[in-house]
């Protein structure tokens, strides 16, 4: 039985704050093959829920480079992923730039729709958001510092797990 439990917020900030400017040996660099963008956000999701998703191709989960799912480390895959979660592990709804909150996730895209970037909000202070993100590492970096003709906000809405 899945049951709800809560996304722990400062779990997920404290990982920003150690791992936005360095590379955490436990899980592959994927700056080589594509960007590091959402395997970052993931390890910061996972510091925050401790809980994967093992559901072949759809779920999201890593164990190592061979062995994960295409949420983990794609732009695209990951959105999916949250907001269509109805079993374990994090899931996320459609918000805005005022309701996001630290520990939640913007990604970027181009004109035509297409998202190329993802980020964890870190702070959010006198209406000026700031994130973190890899690829182009960053911490505390002012999301008006970015180029981009879309976005799109994730609030992290919940952890689910099997009792």
């Amino acid at each position: 039985m899945l049951i709800n439990i809560p996304y722990n917020r400062p779990a997920v900030l404290d990982y920003a704050k150690s791992w936005a400017l360095g590379r955490n040996p436990k899980y592959y660099d994927f700056d080589a093959i594509g960007g590091d963008c959402t395997n970052f956000v993931s390890q910061c999701l996972y510091a925050g829920c401790k809980v994967m998703n093992y559901t072949p191709t759809f779920g999201w989960y890593y164990i190592d480079l061979n062995s994960r799912t295409a949420s983990w480390s794609g732009v695209p895959y990951i959105y999916n992923f949250l907001i269509n979660n109805n079993g374990a592990g994090p899931f996320a709804v459609l918000s805005d730039e005022n309701t996001i909150v630290p520990g939640d996730i913007i990604q970027l895209g181009d004109e035509n729709g297409n998202f190329y970037h993802s980020l964890v909000v870190t702070e959010i202070n006198d209406g000026m958001i700031f994130v973190s993100a890899h690829t182009y590492d960053a911490y505390m970096k002012p999301l008006s510092e970015y180029y981009y003709s879309k976005i799109r906000f994730l609030h992290i809405a919940g952890i689910r797990k099997y009792s």
